[in-house]
């Protein structure tokens, strides 16, 4: 057992699934958990913690892994507030889904002898809160971890086999490329799943009976995405805006040929461009991380889960 206590710091969709898949493997003796709200705590306490605490300090105390999983603005202060109470020798990590700002606000106020290797799980599902976790979340799915230069090899090696058991596939890079490559796969496309989904609410001219009846279509998944936490993601946009505005960029200049094709009626373009980057999802399929079945593959919710 790599860690025989955990402490979870944030009670959502991540921390739940985490104490769900550590029960299943057997891969912890203790799940410590702490959030801002009682009945968060109340919540998990009845589904998955052993101990729910009223601060995040007492909660790490003598914790070997403690886990942040509260929204990436709200890491510095938890860091403060955790730094003085950490056992040495523990090893903390996050799970936010931007890292230089993560690095900056919890790094400089961790202790000497803590191993601070921050991660991100690129698993997640529209819900949130204590009840929306599920054991299998992390089944074949990519956990990055961005090791700082002077990580501790042994408290890395641990981490990766701890991931490893809740069936995580686990993988290393630097911050700044984790950063850049998330702005594509994750903020920006959930930035236009919003965009679309105002849109569609400011379009006075189709009523909002017409766009719920008809989504089951391309809106449909944009409003699935636009369903995610809004303080995730308003932290992500404001913490991770240099890679999200670059991106952007370039998804602009793009749009901008796609017009002109349209305007200009090229519709050798079109079925051209089509083409090419109906690639990128039958890379997808084989890759793992979907599959080529209707309603792209995605499973009913789980029954209980909100």
């Amino acid at each position: 057992m790599i860690y025989p206590r955990v402490a979870l710091i944030g009670l959502g969709l991540i921390a739940s699934s985490m104490a769900h898949a550590m029960r299943a493997a057997g891969m912890t003796s203790e799940i410590v958990g702490y959030a801002k709200s009682p009945e968060t705590r109340a919540v998990a306490k009845d589904l998955f913690c052993d101990r729910v605490t009223e601060t995040a300090a007492e909660a790490v105390k003598g914790a070997d892994l403690v886990v942040l999983a509260v929204p990436v603005g709200a890491m510095g202060a938890i860091a403060e507030e955790i730094a003085p109470h950490l056992k040495r020798g523990a090893v903390v990590t996050d799970v936010g889904s931007v890292k230089q700002a993560v690095v900056d606000a919890v790094a400089p106020n961790l202790p000497k002898g803590v191993h601070f290797i921050p991660g991100h799980p690129l698993a997640g599902t529209e819900y949130s809160g204590p009840r929306s976790g599920f054991a299998t979340l992390f089944h074949n799915r990519w956990w990055l971890l961005t090791p700082l230069p002077d990580t501790d090899a042994k408290a890395l090696a641990g981490l990766k086999d701890f991931l490893v058991s809740l069936g995580a596939n686990v993988d290393e890079m630097d911050v700044e490329r984790h950063d850049l490559v998330l702005a594509v796969v994750s903020h920006t496309p959930h930035l236009i799943a919003y965009t679309m989904v105002g849109v569609a609410d400011h379009m006075r001219r189709v009523s909002a009976q017409e766009v719920i009846k008809y989504s089951a279509s391309g809106f449909r998944d944009f409003t699935r995405i636009a369903a995610s936490d809004p303080t995730m993601w308003r932290d992500v946009f404001l913490t991770n805006k240099d890679a999200v505005l670059d991106i952007l960029g370039r998804f602009h200049e793009e749009l901008f040929v796609l017009q002109r094709a349209i305007r200009m009626g090229d519709g050798e373009h079109l079925h051209a461009y089509f083409t090419r980057t109906r690639e990128i999802r039958r890379g997808i399929i084989e890759a793992g991380q979907d599959t080529a079945a209707p309603d792209f593959g995605r499973a009913a919710k789980p029954v209980g889960k909100a």
